[in-house]
């Protein structure tokens, strides 16, 4: 396999025993059906009239509005799965990042949601990161954008832009009880099992790991990793990474290392980026307050699509049963789970 030269992923260590350790102050791990009967927020269906939408979902009154978290990440159960649904159910994980408000002593990091699409119910989890500090096992939220998301089998991948990506297991899915002070509030926590750290080789630019995508259209499937960029003078470029069809992880090269197999160039102030139909299908925002654009096509020919979504869109994902493309907006009051027809692109 022939790999791109200049940027490269080294993934690190597992926290196996602290993830353990963990498990066992909480009373086990839990099984993602439990999370799954326990989805303890109410969504609903919302209109949404932007060009290629066909159907919205938004959040509760206090999610639409928070000015502390922000949607950023999307991806699916048809990512996950081949039979696209998990223990029976259509799901959309969206992950969002914290922003610093003033009196907070430090962000809260980031989360991921569980959006039932047929229930129209959620919850929220927290993403942590496990450390050892005194001889003791700890902690953290996890502090990255989660500008993308790929849940691919047990794994979620979260974008990490210039550090790479974390990698959660979805089997190491916490429950905690209230007195657990740097939990938040929140019920559930799901931890970091391992990294992977971005590097770059002499005289190359770092890779930004903006936001990430499955695809789909190659065997075994990629990842897809983008950069957002604004700016004529800033990158922004669109990685593809192998997956291993045993281990479902990053293909690696003799050395060990993730080297993607591809570099091609994106257009800017990109938010998101998918293949589906053999075409990439690329989110851009206009702001909170017009509506954004999808841009099709192959790299050095994209086509705009301008007014296809809502205000404010940011990562995308492909769900090829439906042939639908399906993103999330950031902006308070202007927050939906949206899924477009990718056929409007045609």
């Amino acid at each position: 396999m022939r790999y791109a030269e200049g940027v490269h992923l080294t993934r690190t260590d597992e926290n196996v025993s602290e993830i353990d350790t963990l498990a066992e102050r909480f009373g086990g791990r839990v099984e993602l059906e439990e999370l799954l009967d326990d989805l303890g927020r109410r969504g609903r269906r919302s209109p949404m009239r932007a060009r290629a939408v066909r159907r919205a979902y938004t959040f509760d009154a206090v999610d639409r509005r928070d000015p502390r978290w922000w949607p950023q990440g999307v991806t699916t159960s048809a990512d996950a799965s081949d039979t696209e649904t998990v223990a029976g159910r259509r799901l959309v994980l969206v992950a969002w990042y914290a922003k610093q408000l003033p009196g907070d002593d430090d962000g809260q990091g980031s989360r991921v949601t569980f959006f039932d699409l047929d229930r129209r119910r959620y919850q929220h989890v927290l993403l942590v990161q496990p450390k050892v500090r005194d001889g003791k096992v700890i902690f953290e939220p996890l502090r990255v954008h989660a500008g993308g998301i790929v849940w691919h089998g047990p794994y979620l991948h979260v974008a990490a832009t210039a550090r790479g990506f974390h990698t959660c297991r979805i089997d190491d899915l916490l429950r905690v009880g209230p007195d657990e002070t740097e939990a938040y509030g929140y019920r559930y926590l799901l931890p970091v099992r391992f990294s992977y750290k971005a590097e770059t080789e002499e005289g190359h630019e770092r890779l930004r790991y903006s936001f990430l995508s499955l695809d789909r259209s190659t065997d075994p499937p990629e990842i897809l990793a983008g950069e957002y960029g604004r700016g004529e003078t800033v990158s922004r470029r669109l990685a593809h990474f192998s997956l291993d069809p045993e281990t479902l992880l990053l293909a690696t090269a003799e050395d060990g290392l993730a080297r993607p197999t591809m570099l091609d160039e994106g257009v800017g102030q990109m938010q998101g980026a998918v293949v589906a139909r053999g075409r990439y299908h690329l989110t851009v925002s206009r702001g909170p307050w017009t509506f954004g654009s999808v841009f099709t096509g192959r790299p050095g020919d994209f086509r705009a699509h301008r007014w296809a979504t809502p205000m404010g869109p940011e990562d995308v994902a492909y769900w090829p049963g439906s042939d639908e493309l399906w993103s999330v907006t950031e902006h308070p009051r202007r927050r939906w789970i949206f899924a477009m027809k990718r056929s409007w692109f045609d």
